[in-house]
């Protein structure tokens, strides 16, 4: 009998792990293990997707057009050049299936999203780790690793989980010295929470070799309905959607995200609840001997002594109904990624870290 065999890359593939969102015993959880808003979406995305149960026999339309529109007008955007997906994770995808294939190599940097290299084994190519510098995307080090078979560069910035970022001076450097040739991709899932950072708007503007992403996941409260989009120079956005299947978005989908996209007020209340509860964990973190960077992201990475002490904390937080995120795949073992909740969150994982670092749980 023929053995039916996956295309090359596949089996390399290690199946992507989700943050924990149950305890066995506890009824009440506190999940800060996903990043995900303790905000929810705007009442006016909620009333969207209300609405669009009238129309759930309705196949969507093609083009995203209202949607892309929305976007262009918020950000300042030529919505001929932002393409939609089904999260931010589907633009990914498309640019790793149009431009890179076996032979071909695929950079991230060790604390890069786990997403990276996937997508790179997916299409056969070859994923390329490059060290980072004091969790900071190293340009250098990315320069140094390109070769004639590098296709596509991956960074999140902000990163996750490091919420460290790359400042723009940086990545006007690494856009210019990267191969011809190869595409810079800059995944700005966190983009809303980093004070002062376009995503690398103006990056996209001047060169053709650049798409950034966004999500709706994050800042706007619309995890569950996975939708994203990309921003690059017309020639880019004609291939990608080309491999775009036709109905990726459904219409709730494309509804609710305009509504959530046009409401303004609501982000910005998100954003600066977000940003001062972060300051104020982190600062509560480190007052318990916890190491913790600036984080330029809706979460913050707190790195203890030892991988036995992480364990040690984690499994303290999880008696207390809290679930964090090991983060040991991503290149630390000896860290926690949390999750900024609202106010009441923050203090109750603070605490929880205190009373387990005070020896007195």
């Amino acid at each position: 009998m023929t053995r039916i065999t996956p295309q090359p890359g596949i089996m390399e593939i290690a199946l992507y792990k989700s943050g924990e969102a149950v305890i066995e015993g506890k009824s009440e959880i506190l999940k800060l293990s996903a990043n995900e808003s303790p905000y929810g979406p705007s009442d006016k995305a909620k009333m969207a997707f209300a609405r669009s149960a009238a129309t759930l026999h309705r196949y969507p339309g093609t083009d995203h057009a209202e949607l892309r529109a929305a976007i262009a007008e918020v950000h300042g955007l030529d919505p001929e050049r932002v393409i939609c997906g089904v999260g931010s994770d589907e633009v990914l995808q498309f640019v790793a299936q149009a431009y890179a294939g076996a032979g071909d190599e695929v950079i991230h940097t060790e604390h890069g999203f786990a997403m990276y290299p996937i997508l790179a084994h997916a299409v056969g190519a070859t994923p390329v780790c490059v060290a980072e510098r004091e969790r900071v995307v190293d340009v250098d080090a990315i320069l140094n690793a390109c070769t004639a078979r590098t296709r596509i560069v991956f960074i999140a910035n902000p990163g996750n989980p490091t919420g460290t970022i790359l400042p723009e001076a940086e990545l006007v450097r690494l856009a210019d010295g990267i191969p011809e040739g190869a595409i810079l991709v800059l995944d700005g899932a966190y983009t809303e929470f980093a004070a002062g950072y376009d995503g690398g708007v103006a990056l996209v503007e001047a060169r053709d070799n650049v798409i950034m992403t966004r999500t709706f996941s994050k800042a706007y409260g619309l995890g569950g309905l996975r939708i994203g989009w990309g921003y690059a120079q017309t020639a880019m956005i004609e291939v990608l959607n080309r491999i775009r299947q036709p109905f990726n978005l459904s219409p709730t989908q494309l509804v609710t995200a305009e509504a959530a996209v046009r409401d303004r007020e609501w982000l910005t209340r998100v954003v600066t609840d977000t940003m001062r509860n972060r300051a104020w964990l982190t600062e509560a973190l480190r007052e318990s001997g916890v190491t913790v960077d600036e984080s330029h992201a809706n979460f913050v990475l707190a790195r203890f002594a030892s991988e036995d002490e992480a364990a040690a904390c984690d499994a303290a937080l999880r008696a207390d109904g809290i679930i964090v995120r090991r983060v040991g795949g991503y290149g630390f073992p000896q860290g926690l990624r949390i999750t900024v909740g609202d106010e009441a969150a923050c203090r109750r994982v603070a605490h929880a870290v205190g009373q387990f670092r005070a020896g007195t749980r």
